[in-house]
């Protein structure tokens, strides 16, 4: 027999099912798409039973922000902050969070920014949030010796790019990516990856280094 509590819970959700119902509305629709009204449809719950978790609208997209910051911000700047020998290395940390994607989703942040055209007040947390990236980059850089100058423009070009396949909304395959990852890390750096370092990039991805230096798909055995 179900438990009144647990009845209630039922009947109104939970924040986070809220909160994973804007997410999902913000990147199929926009920030239009996420009304109260929309979200509870989605859910099967009445409208009323949004308020036990949000006094408004507002406070739900502020949440979506601040969820957009430990999502996209956080990971982005973990990935900076990851242990590396080399800037080489520390550059194909950062290729790796935006490949991936599990430390930064790009839907997100092309849904955030297309937001921040509507809102200055998201514009100004996109603002922000692109200073500490960047500023992440930049101490990294410096962490390898390079001026700040250098470490600036280094950055830029960094973040710049890859902001820049999201903003765009580019399509490459994976592979076509992997190819082109050993030309940005001598552009971003000014050194070469070892074939060490690339070997231990591609793993994850199911890929090797082939005989002729480019990256290569790792053959499955059948038995």
């Amino acid at each position: 027999m179900t438990s009144p509590s647990a009845r209630r819970l039922k009947e109104r959700g939970s924040r986070d099912l809220w909160l994973d119902a804007a997410y999902q509305a913000l990147i199929e629709g926009g920030v239009d798409s996420v009304r109260i009204q929309v979200l509870s449809d989605r859910l099967n719950l009445s409208r009323t039973s949004f308020y036990w978790f949000f006094e408004s609208r507002e406070e739900l997209l502020e949440a979506l922000l601040d969820r957009w910051e430990q999502t996209n911000t956080r990971g982005f700047v973990a990935a900076a902050e990851a242990y590396a020998e080399t800037p080489a290395e520390a550059a194909l940390n950062l290729l790796a969070c935006f490949i991936v994607g599990q430390q930064f989703d790009a839907g997100f942040e092309f849904a955030v920014r297309s937001w921040a055209l509507q809102s200055d007040d998201t514009m100004e947390r996109v603002r922000r949030a692109d200073e500490t990236r960047m500023e992440a980059l930049r101490v990294m850089l410096r962490g390898f010796g390079f001026d700040e100058i250098d470490a600036d423009v280094r950055a830029r070009t960094i973040y710049l790019v890859q902001i820049g396949y999201i903003s765009m909304q580019t399509r490459e395959t994976v592979a076509t990516r992997l190819a082109r990852v050993a030309a940005y890390v001598r552009i971003y750096t000014g050194t070469e990856a070892t074939p060490s370092e690339m070997a231990r990039f591609l793993a994850p991805f199911g890929y090797r280094l082939g005989d002729d230096g480019q990256p290569a798909p790792v053959k499955r055995g059948t038995g």
